[in-house]
């Protein structure tokens, strides 16, 4: 009977190796678009904030003149911004400038006043958030059985396929060509001391 069972398993390996692969696969779709978003996001982040969305605008108002008091000139640009109250304050002669718990600012020069809002992106902000794991640590949990979840998909795909289209021949390629690319990388960019 145990040779059956043997000779059963054998045989029918590879059918198991595929329907796990695919449940796998199928939980680990949402963790890859966060994590595959996030990191396009953050490669980029030299470019643009992935976080935030920034936005200036100018409003012109009577100059600011040495005459007028803190308080008065504070009240001045406040009214004209409409972001409510400051949370730090600096004034010298006609220049005053505003900052915001929220992130916003407001410069104030003579009667020039530029308002710098930005406003969260949602998605982005919270899936950057996961990405980086800082001071999570129920999520590094589960950021580490992710990353065992994709060890799996890529272990178990080696041996999906048989013949010329799996590992003998054409995966046998792929996947040298799959560590080829960073080693490559790494070795004519000099690395992390280049």
């Amino acid at each position: 009977m145990s040779s059956a069972i043997v000779e059963l398993v054998r045989k029918r390996w590879r059918a198991w190796l595929r329907a796990v692969h695919r449940d796998i696969g199928y939980l680990a779709v949402g963790f890859t678009f966060i994590y595959a978003l996030s990191g396009i996001a953050i490669n980029h982040i030299k470019d643009w904030d992935p976080n935030f969305t920034s936005t200036e605008r100018t409003i012109q108002i009577a100059p600011l003149t040495d005459e007028l008091s803190d308080a008065d000139a504070v009240a001045r640009v406040t009214a004209a911004a409409e972001l409510g109250k400051p949370d730090d304050v600096y004034r010298a002669g006609d220049e005053l400038r505003l900052h915001f718990a929220d992130g916003a600012q407001v410069t104030a020069i003579g009667g020039d006043v530029v308002v710098q809002t930005r406003s969260p992106r949602f998605f982005l902000r919270v899936a950057n958030w996961l990405h980086y794991n800082r001071g999570k640590r129920a999520w590094t949990y589960v950021a580490d059985l992710y990353a065992c979840l994709l060890l799996y998909l890529a272990t178990s795909g080696l041996f999906m396929i048989k013949g010329r289209l799996g590992l003998r021949w054409r995966g046998t390629l792929l996947v040298g060509i799959g560590i080829a690319a960073p080693v490559t990388y790494v070795v004519l960019s000099g690395g992390p001391g280049g």
